[in-house]
């Protein structure tokens, strides 16, 4: 499993790098700077929130002052990354999520307190936007009891190589049940999250399916 120390020292990126033929990872330089635009015109003193959807949920990995329900429109949350080594190889790639046009989306909002947002933003795009398969934006989110939160999404960038668009359902399954990489398996990425989703009360009815297809059985029904 994916650890904070993994993140500190730089684990995911040399893994890429040392893949044959891999995509090209962003630098430090690029990722602060990635960073620096997207808070430009965004309050100093201000608090930020993520939304998370899928791994930030059953394993956020930073400090957070207040974690809330959130629902996001016009996205959707699917698999449609190819994972050339976290959960796959180039050989047998396996798949990831992503938030993807159209629809809605429900996950969960993290305030982190911005005393500690310059180190845990860093550790973030390490670990979301090491080759640029995602487009760090703000959105508008319903949080709580519908109050509106601005926060930073993770869109799919689908002019990225690793973007695989909408697969079938059961070629989906079909990938995650045989793909493997360095972090572990590709089933297990799809099981902790909907195990993840389950423990906040989320329901996702594509993800359902595809656990009933890889694993044999419906996902365990959280609170």
């Amino acid at each position: 499993m994916l650890t904070r120390e993994h993140l500190e020292q730089g684990l995911i990126r040399r893994l890429v790098s040392n893949r044959p033929g891999g995509a090209r990872c962003l630098t430090d330089e690029e990722l602060d700077a990635s960073i620096a635009a997207l808070l430009a015109d965004y309050c100093p003193q201000c608090d930020i929130w993520v939304f998370a959807y899928g791994s930030l949920i059953s394993n956020p990995l930073f400090p957070f002052d207040e974690r809330r329900p959130a629902l996001l429109h016009g996205y959707h949350r699917r698999f449609c990354l190819w994972s050339m080594t976290g959960r796959g190889t180039p050989e047998r790639p396996g798949l990831v999520l992503g938030l993807d046009r159209g629809g809605r989306c429900r996950g969960l909002a993290y305030r982190i307190p911005r005393r500690a947002a310059a180190e845990e933003l860093r550790l973030l795009w390490r670990r979301e936007m090491v080759v640029g398969s995602y487009t760090p934006r703000w959105v508008e989110l319903e949080a709580g009891h519908r109050d509106k939160v601005r926060g930073i999404a993770f869109i799919v960038n689908r002019a990225h190589p690793h973007y695989a668009g909408r697969l079938a359902t059961e070629s989906i399954a079909e990938i995650m049940a045989a793909a493997k990489g360095v972090i572990g398996a590709n089933a297990d990425y799809l099981r902790d999250t909907v195990a993840g989703l389950a423990e906040h009360g989320i329901r996702d009815t594509h993800l359902g399916e595809l656990h009933s297809r890889v694993f044999g059985s419906e996902p365990a029904r959280g609170r």
